[in-house]
Protein backbone atom coordinates (compact mmCIF):
# COMPACT_ATOMS: atom_id res chain seq x y z
CA UNK A 1 0.00 0.00 0.00
CA UNK A 2 2.83 2.39 0.84
CA UNK A 3 4.43 1.64 -2.51
CA UNK A 4 1.12 2.28 -4.26
CA UNK A 5 0.65 5.63 -2.51
CA UNK A 6 4.20 6.69 -3.28
CA UNK A 7 3.81 5.64 -6.90
CA UNK A 8 0.59 7.56 -7.48
CA UNK A 9 0.97 10.72 -5.39
CA UNK A 10 3.73 12.53 -7.32
CA UNK A 11 1.75 12.25 -10.55
CA UNK A 12 -1.06 14.14 -8.89
CA UNK A 13 1.15 17.21 -8.53
CA UNK A 14 1.92 17.61 -12.22
CA UNK A 15 -1.46 19.23 -12.84
CA UNK A 16 -0.82 22.02 -10.34
CA UNK A 17 2.60 22.68 -11.88
CA UNK A 18 1.17 22.84 -15.39
CA UNK A 19 -1.74 25.07 -14.37
CA UNK A 20 0.62 27.46 -12.57
CA UNK A 21 2.90 27.64 -15.60
CA UNK A 22 -0.07 28.30 -17.85
CA UNK A 23 -1.37 31.02 -15.52
CA UNK A 24 2.15 32.54 -15.47
CA UNK A 25 2.03 32.68 -19.26
CA UNK A 26 -1.39 34.30 -19.21
CA UNK A 27 -0.19 36.99 -16.79
CA UNK A 28 2.96 37.58 -18.82
CA UNK A 29 0.87 38.05 -21.96
CA UNK A 30 -1.35 40.55 -20.17
CA UNK A 31 1.73 42.54 -19.14
CA UNK A 32 3.12 42.42 -22.69
CA UNK A 33 -0.24 43.58 -24.07
CA UNK A 34 -0.06 46.70 -21.94
CA UNK A 35 3.45 47.36 -23.23
CA UNK A 36 2.11 47.02 -26.78
CA UNK A 37 -0.66 49.59 -26.32
CA UNK A 38 1.80 51.95 -24.61
CA UNK A 39 4.44 51.72 -27.36
CA UNK A 40 4.20 54.45 -30.05
CA UNK A 41 6.57 52.83 -32.57
CA UNK A 42 5.25 50.14 -34.90
CA UNK A 43 8.49 48.12 -35.05
CA UNK A 44 8.89 48.04 -31.26
CA UNK A 45 5.27 46.99 -30.90
CA UNK A 46 5.93 44.22 -33.40
CA UNK A 47 8.87 42.99 -31.34
CA UNK A 48 6.62 42.80 -28.27
CA UNK A 49 3.91 41.03 -30.26
CA UNK A 50 6.49 38.47 -31.42
CA UNK A 51 7.34 37.82 -27.75
CA UNK A 52 3.63 37.33 -27.09
CA UNK A 53 3.43 34.86 -29.96
CA UNK A 54 6.27 32.83 -28.43
CA UNK A 55 4.50 32.75 -25.06
CA UNK A 56 1.20 31.83 -26.71
CA UNK A 57 2.86 28.91 -28.53
CA UNK A 58 4.50 27.78 -25.28
CA UNK A 59 1.09 27.86 -23.64
CA UNK A 60 -0.36 25.73 -26.43
CA UNK A 61 2.29 23.14 -25.60
CA UNK A 62 1.38 23.30 -21.91
CA UNK A 63 -2.28 22.79 -22.73
CA UNK A 64 -1.41 19.80 -24.89
CA UNK A 65 0.71 18.39 -22.04
CA UNK A 66 -2.18 18.87 -19.61
CA UNK A 67 -4.52 16.93 -21.87
CA UNK A 68 -1.90 14.19 -22.31
CA UNK A 69 -1.43 13.91 -18.54
CA UNK A 70 -5.17 13.79 -18.09
CA UNK A 71 -5.36 10.75 -20.33
CA UNK A 72 -2.31 9.14 -18.74
CA UNK A 73 -3.04 9.53 -15.02
CA UNK A 74 -5.68 7.66 -13.10
CA UNK A 75 -5.30 9.91 -10.03
CA UNK A 76 -6.16 13.61 -10.51
CA UNK A 77 -6.40 16.42 -7.93
CA UNK A 78 -9.99 17.23 -8.93
CA UNK A 79 -12.60 16.22 -11.50
CA UNK A 80 -11.19 15.37 -14.90
CA UNK A 81 -13.89 17.52 -16.48
CA UNK A 82 -12.81 20.54 -14.41
CA UNK A 83 -9.17 19.98 -15.34
CA UNK A 84 -10.15 19.97 -19.01
CA UNK A 85 -12.31 23.09 -18.61
CA UNK A 86 -9.65 25.04 -16.73
CA UNK A 87 -6.89 24.13 -19.20
CA UNK A 88 -9.14 25.18 -22.09
CA UNK A 89 -10.16 28.42 -20.35
CA UNK A 90 -6.55 29.45 -19.68
CA UNK A 91 -5.63 28.64 -23.27
CA UNK A 92 -8.55 30.77 -24.51
CA UNK A 93 -7.36 33.73 -22.42
CA UNK A 94 -3.90 33.45 -23.95
CA UNK A 95 -5.36 33.20 -27.46
CA UNK A 96 -7.54 36.29 -27.16
CA UNK A 97 -4.91 38.44 -25.43
CA UNK A 98 -2.45 37.61 -28.20
CA UNK A 99 -5.08 38.17 -30.91
CA UNK A 100 -5.90 41.64 -29.58
CA UNK A 101 -2.24 42.71 -29.72
CA UNK A 102 -1.71 41.18 -33.15
CA UNK A 103 -4.71 43.02 -34.61
CA UNK A 104 -3.35 46.39 -33.45
CA UNK A 105 -0.38 46.14 -35.80
CA UNK A 106 -2.18 44.09 -38.44
CA UNK A 107 -4.70 46.92 -38.87
CA UNK A 108 -2.01 49.57 -38.29
CA UNK A 109 -4.01 51.22 -35.54
CA UNK A 110 -2.14 53.68 -33.30
CA UNK A 111 -3.12 52.60 -29.77
CA UNK A 112 -1.57 55.70 -28.16
CA UNK A 113 -4.44 57.88 -29.33
CA UNK A 114 -7.19 55.62 -27.97
CA UNK A 115 -8.12 55.99 -24.31
CA UNK A 116 -10.75 53.25 -24.49
CA UNK A 117 -8.26 50.76 -25.86
CA UNK A 118 -5.88 51.60 -23.01
CA UNK A 119 -8.60 51.13 -20.42
CA UNK A 120 -9.58 47.74 -21.85
CA UNK A 121 -5.92 46.68 -21.90
CA UNK A 122 -5.57 47.74 -18.24
CA UNK A 123 -8.55 45.55 -17.35
CA UNK A 124 -6.98 42.61 -19.18
CA UNK A 125 -3.76 43.14 -17.19
CA UNK A 126 -5.67 43.17 -13.90
CA UNK A 127 -7.83 40.19 -14.86
CA UNK A 128 -4.89 38.00 -15.90
CA UNK A 129 -3.09 38.92 -12.68
CA UNK A 130 -6.10 37.84 -10.61
CA UNK A 131 -6.37 34.60 -12.58
CA UNK A 132 -2.73 33.84 -11.79
CA UNK A 133 -3.33 34.60 -8.12
CA UNK A 134 -6.35 32.28 -7.92
CA UNK A 135 -4.67 29.44 -9.80
CA UNK A 136 -1.65 29.66 -7.52
CA UNK A 137 -3.84 28.95 -4.49
CA UNK A 138 -5.41 25.79 -5.93
CA UNK A 139 -2.44 23.64 -4.93
CA UNK A 140 -3.36 23.61 -1.24
CA UNK A 141 -6.60 25.66 -1.00
CA UNK A 142 -5.56 27.00 2.41
CA UNK A 143 -6.10 30.66 1.55
CA UNK A 144 -9.69 30.52 0.38
CA UNK A 145 -10.17 34.24 0.94
CA UNK A 146 -7.43 34.98 -1.58
CA UNK A 147 -9.15 32.80 -4.18
CA UNK A 148 -12.64 34.15 -3.60
CA UNK A 149 -11.42 37.77 -3.58
CA UNK A 150 -9.73 37.18 -6.93
CA UNK A 151 -12.86 35.56 -8.40
CA UNK A 152 -15.04 38.48 -7.28
CA UNK A 153 -12.50 40.92 -8.72
CA UNK A 154 -12.41 39.13 -12.08
CA UNK A 155 -16.21 39.24 -12.28
CA UNK A 156 -16.21 42.95 -11.44
CA UNK A 157 -13.52 43.65 -14.05
CA UNK A 158 -15.50 41.81 -16.71
CA UNK A 159 -18.54 43.98 -15.97
CA UNK A 160 -16.36 47.07 -16.16
CA UNK A 161 -14.97 45.91 -19.52
CA UNK A 162 -18.54 45.54 -20.85
CA UNK A 163 -19.30 49.14 -19.90
CA UNK A 164 -16.08 50.48 -21.42
CA UNK A 165 -16.68 48.49 -24.60
CA UNK A 166 -20.15 50.01 -24.96
CA UNK A 167 -18.77 53.53 -24.43
CA UNK A 168 -15.96 52.90 -26.92
CA UNK A 169 -18.39 51.75 -29.60
CA UNK A 170 -20.75 54.67 -28.95
CA UNK A 171 -17.91 57.19 -29.24
CA UNK A 172 -16.43 55.42 -32.25
CA UNK A 173 -19.62 55.68 -34.26
CA UNK A 174 -20.15 59.26 -33.12
CA UNK A 175 -16.69 60.62 -33.91
CA UNK A 176 -14.97 58.41 -36.53
CA UNK A 177 -15.89 59.39 -40.11
CA UNK A 178 -13.81 56.65 -41.76
CA UNK A 179 -15.84 53.43 -42.03
CA UNK A 180 -12.68 51.34 -42.33
CA UNK A 181 -11.35 52.71 -39.05
CA UNK A 182 -14.67 51.97 -37.39
CA UNK A 183 -14.50 48.34 -38.49
CA UNK A 184 -10.86 47.91 -37.43
CA UNK A 185 -11.18 49.52 -34.02
CA UNK A 186 -14.47 47.83 -33.23
CA UNK A 187 -12.87 44.44 -33.85
CA UNK A 188 -9.93 45.24 -31.54
CA UNK A 189 -12.29 46.42 -28.80
CA UNK A 190 -14.33 43.24 -29.21
CA UNK A 191 -11.32 40.93 -28.89
CA UNK A 192 -10.10 42.77 -25.80
CA UNK A 193 -13.53 42.55 -24.20
CA UNK A 194 -13.71 38.86 -25.07
CA UNK A 195 -10.35 38.32 -23.34
CA UNK A 196 -11.97 39.54 -20.11
CA UNK A 197 -14.90 37.17 -20.75
CA UNK A 198 -12.42 34.31 -21.00
CA UNK A 199 -10.83 35.35 -17.69
CA UNK A 200 -14.29 35.16 -16.16
CA UNK A 201 -14.76 31.69 -17.69
CA UNK A 202 -11.54 30.58 -15.97
CA UNK A 203 -12.79 32.12 -12.72
CA UNK A 204 -16.06 30.20 -13.02
CA UNK A 205 -14.20 26.90 -13.38
CA UNK A 206 -12.05 27.72 -10.35
CA UNK A 207 -15.20 28.54 -8.39
CA UNK A 208 -16.67 25.16 -9.34
CA UNK A 209 -13.50 23.44 -8.15
CA UNK A 210 -13.37 25.14 -4.75
CA UNK A 211 -17.06 24.55 -4.13
CA UNK A 212 -16.47 20.82 -4.62
CA UNK A 213 -13.16 20.42 -2.85
CA UNK A 214 -12.54 23.24 -0.39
Amino acid sequence: MNFFAKFLAPKNKIFYELFEKSADNVKQMGDLLFQVVSEPEFDKRQSLITKMEDVEHANDELTHTLFTELGRNFITPFDREDIHYLASALDDVADFVYASAKKINFYRVNPNNDIGLHKLAEIVVQSTSEVRKAVGELRNMKNMRVITDSLVKINSLENEADDIFDMCIERLFATEPDAKEVIKKREIYQVLETATDKCEDAANVIESIIVKYA
